[in-house]
């Protein structure tokens, strides 16, 4: 991240706090402010309040899963770079992801550089070099 850039906000909405945590730290780290929610509802709510830059999200949640969270979104007309964070790796998960307007659809257990690598692409303040660099690898 550049010197005086403003620090992007990146939702994490995820039902483990433990996977919560570790994102958190990675991208905290990476020079991003990050906040998180354990199901969707919380999630709207936080989107309701605050700008967000982009959301890590999982599919599979209690109360509200990924693809209703994302609908709510379009209804509400939230526009907002999502990453799917899942274990579903099936292609009609993948296919459903992208229909749902993710930006990219990631499983679990997941490449810590390549996380942090797709959220510096699609909202990071970062150079032509390394984002050609991170189009190779994603």
């Amino acid at each position: 991240m550049r010197e005086n850039a403003v620090r992007k906000r990146i939702l994490i909405v995820d039902d483990e706090t433990d996977i919560r945590l570790v994102i958190r730290t990675l991208l905290n780290a990476a020079g991003y402010e990050v906040e998180d929610a354990q199901d969707g509802e919380a999630a709207l709510q936080k989107l309701s309040s605050k700008h967000f830059d982009l959301m890590v999200l999982d599919i599979m949640m209690p109360k509200m899963d990924g693809y209703a969270l994302m609908e709510q979104l379009k209804k509400r007309e939230i526009c907002i770079p999502v990453v799917m964070l899942t274990v579903k790796a099936d292609h009609p998960s993948l296919w459903k992801s992208y229909q749902q307007g993710a930006a990219l659809h990631m499983t679990k257990p997941f490449e810590s550089e390549k996380l942090v690598d797709a959220v510096n692409y699609l909202v990071g303040d970062i150079s032509k070099e390394e984002r050609r660099r991170i189009e190779t690898t994603l």
